[in-house]
């Protein structure tokens, strides 16, 4: 209490340049960081618009770091959790994280210390807001400020729209500051952040998008051997560490063996993704990846970064080439770009919206694949393995991908991306119900001691901390096939959670599916304009997109160059 008592005293008398200087060792701020941490210090719900690199993080932590309480972080990033608690606890801060695979009793002993320990910072997923039990226990810590990053995903007007970000508004407290923060939103995404978190009223401090040490360049190719080719003669011209952005994990496999550099996608383990991004992050290399790559990662100095292929929209374009040059020295962005690549994207909205009826079928397939009856299944899991629904049912993969993401937006189901996981078990019936089963020994036994270990695995998949033994796992896969629990084991799958009852009829209505087809169409012709333009300077035609229509041309981008050069 003593130590704790300390904190109190120490903050109450520390000015926000005080803590700037004695944690971070900084005499000054970025632009607008000043105004942002006095905005929530004056208990102002507060709307950041700053860009890449431009220094989010401090702007949450100063306020807390002078005020009393906990701050709860929300954000998608693991990595991001993980390096901001170990950079706080090396300057002598507490903070804790909870994560996808962390056991329950680390879960409690993180929030323990949240409400009785001098703990200042508390990140959490989205995702992890979607439980009632957590959000009860969320209930009795001591917030006194919420911070949400990658605040666009709480928009379905945005490129990036996650259902879990909805939850935030359902931990706010009166008197609670919030502060969102985002480097890519539209005019229309500003105004929709503010709402759906439940802004007392609108307050954006933004920051212009403008990078005047990054030069905005694309590439006409003939086709993909002239584009191989580009990339070779560019990244031989700029020196440094570079990272080369792929759609898919083929190609950035084979562009890494023509390079002579690694790779990086989803596909690879936990592990593997882990030791490859820290020896980049070591390095001056290249790193040839999807767009799992780069979320999160801390290095300033990446000198180029290229698009071998069309991204989808302007802010995913915007957000992935402002990873190059945050130290402030000058970088490029390339896009290669060749006549088949519009095609090539025009076809992407039929893949990413198909037919009604199609994702109807989906649902009912993929139901059946796992023996679901209608009016059951709520709260089941299931580890699924898009490549063998697809095959028994005769379903084609890409637009069965994004049929199941339309069916988790509109809540009929829980579907995240393909991950390796640690075995997970929810018991689906009650205490009381389980005494109607017969069951041998060997089952009621393990049954005892998980509801010993793991109080919470009535309401939701805990991760199995337990030495995985064969006859382990053959108990647990008899106790599923009987639906007593769900058992998910030790795989590297997609998860598909049921989150209503089988439905005989499933409805899309227009804000899910016409309207967020007709925002990815409008996102998607403005990529390919950006692309096809050779007129206006390119950096002010990617501001003029996200509602900064008065910037200057930047001088630097090809197209300035090129009029220099007429002139």
């Amino acid at each position: 209490m003593i130590y704790a008592n300390f904190f109190v005293l120490l903050h109450s008398i520390m000015t926000p340049i005080d803590a700037l200087k004695t944690y971070f060792g900084y005499d000054s701020f970025r632009p607008l960081q000043e105004d942002i941490v006095m905005s929530v210090l004056n208990g102002h719900d507060t709307l950041a618009l700053l860009p890449t690199g431009g220094g989010k993080s401090v702007c949450f932590q100063i306020p807390t770091l002078v005020s009393e309480g906990l701050c709860v972080v929300i954000t998608p990033l693991i990595a991001l959790m993980k390096d901001q608690v170990e950079n706080l606890s090396k300057r002598n801060i507490h903070a804790a994280a909870i994560y996808t695979g962390m056991s329950y009793e680390k879960q409690q002993t993180a929030l323990d210390n949240c409400q009785y320990g001098p703990y200042r910072f508390l990140y959490v997923s989205p995702e992890r807001l979607m439980s009632e039990d957590f959000r009860n226990r969320l209930n009795t810590l001591p917030i006194t400020m919420i911070a949400v990053d990658e605040a666009h995903c709480i928009s379905q007007w945005g490129y990036d729209f996650r259902p879990a970000y909805l939850h935030i508004a359902d931990i706010r407290k009166d008197g609670i500051p919030i502060l969102a923060l985002t480097a890519t939103a539209t005019p229309k995404v500003v105004d929709d952040i503010q709402n759906r978190l439940g802004f007392k009223e609108k307050n954006v401090i933004r920051q212009s998008f403008a990078r005047d040490n990054l030069s905005y360049v694309v590439r006409y190719c003939s086709d993909r051997q002239e584009k191989e080719q580009q990339l070779q003669h560019i990244l031989s011209r700029v020196h440094g560490s570079s990272i080369v952005y792929v759609r898919n994990r083929k190609r950035a496999e084979d562009l890494s063996q023509l390079l002579q550099c690694s790779f990086y996608h989803a596909g690879l383990s936990p592990e593997e993704r882990t030791r490859r991004q820290k020896s980049w992050k070591e390095s001056q290399t290249t790193m040839v990846c999807t767009n799992a790559f780069g979320m999160g990662i801390d290095k300033s100095d990446v000198r180029l970064v290229i698009h071998y292929d069309l991204p989808d929209t302007p802010e995913a374009y915007f957000q992935e080439a402002g990873r190059a040059g945050r130290d402030g020295i000058n970088a490029y962005a390339v896009l290669l770009y060749a006549p088949e690549d519009k095609s090539i994207a025009l076809r992407r909205i039929a893949t990413n919206y198909p037919d009604k009826e199609f994702v109807s079928q989906v649902y009912h397939n993929t139901c059946d694949y796992f023996c679901i009856g209608l009016g059951s299944g709520l709260g089941h899991s299931f580890a699924l393995h898009i490549d063998d629904l697809c095959q028994v049912m005769h379903l084609p993969i890409l637009q069965t991908y994004s049929a199941l993401h339309l069916l988790s937006q509109a809540g009929y189901i829980h579907f995240e991306d393909e991950q390796e996981t640690q075995p997970r078990v929810k018991i689906m019936v009650s205490r009381q119900e389980l005494t109607n089963f017969s069951i041998s020994e060997q089952q009621n036994n393990l049954l005892q001691q998980l509801m010993r270990l793991y109080p919470g695995i009535f309401t939701e998949l805990q991760y199995l901390h337990l030495e995985m033994t064969d006859s382990l796992h053959e108990i647990l896969s008899s106790l599923a096939s009987r639906h007593i629990i769900t058992y998910i084991p030790r795989t590297r799958a997609c998860l598909f959670t049921m989150t209503q009852v089988r439905q005989a009829d499933i409805h899309l209505s227009q804000e899910i599916y016409e309207s967020r087809a007709e925002r990815y169409a409008y996102r998607l012709h403005a990529m390919i304009e950006y692309a096809e333009n050779r007129q206006f300077c390119r950096q002010q035609l990617l501001l003029s997109y996200f509602g900064e229509d008065n910037a200057p041309v930047c001088k630097h981008c090809d197209i300035c160059r090129t009029h220099t050069t007429k002139n």
